[in-house]
């Protein structure tokens, strides 16, 4: 039996300008949904009377309202969900709140709107009055927190783990299209591909390895998957935070030091004046093996790349845009002792005086 299946809506797709590097297109996919690490990301949920949506009533051309208020055992399934992703020791923490203008994930219930969720950062350019998270079914049935474990997973900026180019998944599409267009999903052509069928960039999948147990990828049914053949029968994700989810969120949003970060001290720093179209390479052999954070700090539009050196050639790590305006670029990373890694700063432009410094603690 086909179980429901998480329906993101279609996004636009980014728009870069001609002309760009690899290395720069790169670090713009990879890092253009992470929120910096350290955020305290709030959340609430919407359940006025007037949060509603008016949808159509099938067949009688009349609409109705349904409201996006969740029960006292949903409300509960998902705070535990939160506490099960801080609990890997991310360094990004949640905080509930009651008031929707001061949280940046806002999370309904609409029965049948199915199950999505705004992947990271992209919450940020949602209304204030609208959800940037749905849960379309009753999430407290047995089974289900598998389903909200994987909005969360969204929500902190990670894509859906069977749609890596890295799986090397051949689908028989049009039964994928068929399966899903029926119960109890009922999924357009559209949903199906952007959920599915579409193969992402490399820049946008969560590692270099296919994990067919991540909490990012859905289980689907047999029949469905042509190649590889261990798959024919379906994919069978264990509904948690797999080892290499762990290990993934960890790298993306390591943890601060004892003291937070502000008690840490940089064993790298470079400044760089704030001249248009400045770049600067620096070298950083660690004192010893962990997760760093890389960053750089002041008002430049700044692309921030990693790269780890392999056999004299320069290996990419981490990549992160500032977004084209005042603010920090700042990545997560393992940098293993004894080996060296190459940090490539690119100011675009000046949005202030003053200097940007390269850190790395």
């Amino acid at each position: 039996m086909t179980r429901r299946l998480c329906s993101l809506p279609r996004q636009p797709a980014p728009s870069f300008p001609a002309g760009l590097t690899a290395e720069r297109l790169g670090a713009l996919l990879a890092g253009r949904r992470m929120w910096v690490n350290g955020t305290v990301l709030h959340y609430c949920f919407l359940d006025a009377g007037s949060d509603t949506s008016v949808i159509p009533v099938p067949g009688a051309g009349d609409l109705r309202r349904v409201p996006w208020a969740g029960g006292a055992e949903q409300r509960d399934v998902v705070r535990e969900c939160f506490r099960a992703w801080q609990g890997l020791g991310i360094g990004v923490t949640f905080a509930e709140v009651g008031d929707r203008c001061e949280a940046e994930l806002r999370i309904g219930f609409q029965a049948g709107g199915g199950s999505w969720s705004a992947l990271g950062r992209e919450a940020l350019a949602v209304g204030r009055g609208e959800r940037t998270m749905n849960l379309g079914w009753d999430v407290a049935a047995p089974g289900e927190r598998g389903a909200v474990l994987h909005q969360i997973g969204h929500a902190l900026g990670l894509a859906h783990e069977h749609q890596s180019p890295f799986a090397g998944l051949h689908w028989d599409d049009e039964a994928v299209y068929a399966e899903l267009a029926g119960p109890p999903n009922f999924f357009s052509r559209e949903t199906t591909y952007t959920n599915v069928l579409r193969t992402l960039d490399a820049g946008e999948a969560g590692g270099s390895v296919w994990d067919p147990q991540s909490v990012m990828a859905l289980p689907l049914g047999p029949g469905l998957v042509l190649e590889p053949e261990q798959y024919r029968g379906g994919l069978r994700p264990s509904g948690t935070p797999s080892p290499a989810d762990k290990e993934l969120v960890l790298r993306r949003y390591p943890p601060a030091g004892p003291d937070g970060p502000a008690a840490l001290v940089p064993f790298r720093s470079v400044p760089l004046g704030l001249g248009p179209a400045e770049q600067a390479d620096f070298v950083v052999e660690p004192p010893e093996t962990r997760d760093y954070t890389v960053g750089t700090f002041g008002d430049a539009d700044t692309v921030l790349v990693v790269f780890e050196e392999r056999d004299g050639e320069p290996r990419f790590l981490a990549g992160h845009d500032d977004g084209g305006g005042p603010g920090n670029a700042v990545v997560g990373v393992r940098l293993v002792k004894g080996r060296r890694y190459f940090v490539r700063v690119r100011l675009y432009s000046a949005w202030g005086s003053g200097q940007t410094a390269v850190m790395c603690w």
